[in-house]
């Protein structure tokens, strides 16, 4: 038995982008060789663009490929702040808030360690920030807000266009870090307003090791790496022409099903939650309204380590409400921003679930979690 309850990790690769990954890596050409093979390469590289932008509301041309969601905000992040600091000459300010992806987090504490102020907004009831915190911490020199959209621990959904008008209205770059957003919840870039947003393929379907960053037309970001030419010259190198592609076709078959998805991803959500909510003291930490992609849980006296071990002995993939630091489990930084203790934070988890999820696969699951906090907590 095996059954995979982390697609908020990674979604696995569909057929059709298996297939379309395997066509385009058979052919020999480079996209930026200007003789018949490169030629052809390049137009399936422009084509899984066309794709990506026409599923997420915005011009093929302010997509920039790149390796995924760490690149592309370490690149936001970075990249403004440089350019901030090249016009002012000193470091500027930034907002983000407690209960990002590391991947922005890590840049932000750079940058405070460089001498730049950081305000770290603390979240609402159930992970969410208001356009009142941020307007209230909005400051003359603010050079970039940088909020997620869709949390990819508790799944709590942010008001993005009313926080990027916000923004929009002193003059200040808003960064969305909309990574688990596609092919579940809508995006609309044309409408929402952010200058720039990240995303990674292999959360709706497509290849590891891919990735967009969107910037805004007539934005001024700095490269952070130098080399070529490619990516308008914001992200120079080779560009991984397969998976680009496959990207594409991956997303135009997740949003022509996004509906769907949801619809099920929900009735899924709610069918698991009532199957184990007679567990003693289980409590869930995700509010209403969040990503029916996701649920968080917390099981107290339990050791989350060995519920994920339980779990896997039983067959089910799912992962801790923590991170795995050099084999030691941290608690998780979402979580203890929320209010949980570290012991708490420590007994949590998260299952998360796609489109080819069964409901028999989540009675199996609930069974096994309830055999699993048994297990863990007679030990």
């Amino acid at each position: 038995m095996s059954i995979y309850l982390d697609y908020a990790a990674s979604h696995p690769m569909t057929p059709a982008a298996l297939d379309a990954y395997a066509r385009a890596a058979a052919l020999p050409g480079n996209p930026a060789s200007v003789h018949a093979a490169g030629q052809v390469a390049r137009e399936l590289l422009e084509e899984g663009r066309a794709r990506l932008a026409a599923a997420l509301h915005a011009d093929p041309r302010s997509l920039i490929a790149n390796s995924g969601g760490t690149e592309g905000n370490n690149h936001v992040l970075l990249g403004a702040a440089q350019a901030w600091e090249q016009q002012h000459g000193r470091p500027g300010h930034l907002i983000t808030t407690l209960t990002e992806h590391s991947a922005v987090l890590a840049p932000a504490r750079h940058l405070a360690q460089r001498g730049w102020n950081v305000t770290f907004l603390h979240p609402e009831r159930g992970g969410a920030y208001t356009p009142a915190q941020l307007r209230e911490a909005l400051q003359p020199d603010t050079a970039l807000v940088s909020i997620h959209h869709a949390n990819n621990e508790i799944g709590t959904v942010q008001p993005t266009p009313e926080l990027a008008a916000i923004a929009a209205e002193k003059g200040v770059a808003y960064h969305v870090d909309a990574v688990q957003a596609p092919g579940v919840l809508p995006v609309d870039l044309s409408a929402w307003g952010v200058t720039f947003a990240t995303f990674s393929a292999h959360k709706w379907g497509g290849p590891r090791g891919v990735g967009f960053l969107y910037v805004k037309r007539g934005t001024e970001l700095p490269p952070v790496t130098l080399g070529g030419g490619q990516e308008s010259g914001l992200r120079p190198g080779t560009q991984n022409t397969a998976g680009i592609y496959a990207a594409g076709v991956a997303l135009t078959e997740a949003e022509g099903m996004r509906d769907a998805t949801f619809g099920h991803l929900t009735h899924l959500r709610r069918h698991f939650m009532d199957a184990v909510q007679d567990i003693p003291d289980l409590r869930f930490n995700q509010p209403g309204g969040a990503s029916p992609k996701i649920v968080n849980l917390t099981l107290p006296g339990a050791d989350g380590e060995a519920l994920l071990m339980n779990l896997d002995m039983q067959g089910v993939s799912a992962s801790a409400g923590s991170a795995c630091s050099a084999g030691t489990m941290q608690p998780s930084h979402v979580l203890t921003a929320l209010g949980l203790s570290e012991a708490d934070a420590r007994a949590s988890l998260r299952f998360s679930f796609g489109l080819g999820t069964t409901l028999a696969e989540v009675d199996t699951a609930a069974q096994a979690l309830r055999q699993a906090a048994q297990w863990s907590r007679s030990g």
